[in-house]
């Protein structure tokens, strides 16, 4: 069965960069995405990458700081997260972004302070 890891979250200070890291432990070409999910808040869409590579999508709030390249040699899927604000402190995740989701990783927690 999937297993989705990931990792790379941690601190950053307001205007800080972090990048997280998907790993997929199979083969598959498929829509990815990332989602996170603050505090009291429901999980929400980050952003998306179709199994080519393209297109991508990308939530409003995140447009023009976030990107999602995914390297399917390696099985992995990455959120590059630039000039990060503290309203982006979440607990994230990836999943596929179509059809029925895999069981959910334990997600990479990123917290966002001065």
């Amino acid at each position: 069965q999937m297993q989705l890891v990931e990792s790379g979250g941690g601190s950053a200070q307001p205007g800080g960069s972090l990048r997280l890291s998907c790993l997929m432990t199979e083969t598959v070409f498929v829509s990815m995405a990332w989602y996170r999910q603050a505090p009291g808040k429901e999980r929400e869409l980050v952003a998306s990458i179709s199994r080519g590579g393209t297109p991508t999508f990308y939530a409003d709030s995140v447009k023009g700081r976030f990107t999602i390249p995914r390297d399917d040699a390696k099985n992995l899927v990455y959120l590059q997260m630039n000039n990060l604000n503290p309203e982006e402190a979440a607990v994230y995740y990836c999943n596929t972004a179509t059809g029925n989701m895999w069981p959910w990783g334990q997600g990479a927690q990123v917290t966002v302070s001065s």
